[in-house]
């Protein structure tokens, strides 16, 4: 493989422990014949896990001081990197002793010059695969998950959850933890759109790269490891907040007024309800009390909208 189809890896570190290390470990055994450059974003990580970590052959650390948010620290990261390949790989997760190698090999492929974005089968603590890859999703989809719908049918879902993911084949969008992409695209549709402070801004912009006439590809024959949830489990009502804010943000993006409307409406009126009912059922009272903190940070969030958009 020529110099010019070297990588940069971008991780985005928050109070990641020691998954941390071990993630740049297994770039240092795996990735040594690819990578270009590692680059650590702290996003003002408290747990100490970013110490040192500037002293690792390879590694460069961006403190930001701040939590940027996830979107923001990925484009601080990508900032000059002369490589023609971009991997946003997540602290949770760790690179196998072919991920890159044949991952990079599918996109050198002249066959697949039109692929820009490219996800690998990813495999959790249990050795299971991951159900990573996902449909563009529509009103439809979104309202049925508010619902809780796709719980019961998962084929209703945008998540390709009734979809085994042992098979290579061109998907909408592959999941943010191993995010392949060709420079050259991430630096044409201006990288990600940091109003998604975490969750779905990969999604947008795999949608915005299709838009644009790039492919996106699952591998099935390279893997790597992918604990799943990330530092988010230490936050989970927050996260929460966010996963639902963003999919408000994602649907007046990309769909209709009315459209963008019949999410939101089933978002604050519907999922609670349907969330509560489920925690419920299983007795998780934490669940119950979780769900309703992260409503009323929805409502502050959403009645502040509104007001700064009336005084505009």
């Amino acid at each position: 493989m020529t110099p010019t189809q070297r990588l940069t890896i971008i991780i985005v570190n928050w109070n990641a422990g020691g998954q941390l290390r071990v993630c740049l470990e297994s770039v240092r055994r795996f990735g040594a014949s690819w990578v270009e450059r590692t680059v650590v974003v702290d996003n003002g990580s408290t747990d100490g896990s970013e110490a040192g970590i500037e002293s690792l052959p390879g590694v460069t650390l961006i403190r930001s001081r701040v939590n940027l948010g996830f979107a923001a620290a990925c484009n601080l990261g990508a900032r000059n990197a002369p490589s023609e390949y971009l991997l946003f790989l997540n602290p949770d997760a760790e690179l196998h002793l072919n991920t890159l190698s044949r991952a990079l090999g599918f996109m050198a492929d002249p066959a697949h010059s039109k692929v820009g974005i490219c996800g690998v089968r990813l495999l959790d603590e249990a050795g299971h695969v991951s159900r990573s890859c996902a449909r563009f999703p529509s009103v439809r989809h979104f309202v049925l998950h508010a619902m809780g719908l796709d719980r019961l049918a998962p084929g209703l879902g945008y998540l390709m959850q009734d979809w085994d993911h042992l098979q290579t084949r061109q998907v909408d969008h592959v999941i943010g933890a191993f995010y392949l992409v060709r420079s050259e695209v991430f630096k044409a549709l201006q990288g990600f759109d940091e109003r998604f402070f975490v969750y779905l801004e990969d999604l947008d912009f795999s949608l915005r790269a299709q838009q644009a006439g790039w492919d996106s590809y699952f591998l099935a024959d390279a893997q790597a490891f992918h604990a799943g949830g990330g530092t988010s489990k230490q936050v989970r009502a927050r996260r929460l907040f966010y996963v639902l804010r963003s999919r408000l943000l994602y649907a007046f993006k990309h769909f209709s007024r009315s459209g963008a409307t019949g999410v939101t409406l089933a978002t604050v009126m519907l999922e609670p309800w349907a969330r509560t009912v489920w925690f419920l059922v299983r007795r998780s009272w934490s669940g119950v009390k979780e769900t309703w903190w992260a409503y009323g940070m929805l409502m502050r969030w959403l009645l502040a909208s509104l007001s700064k958009g009336a005084r505009r």
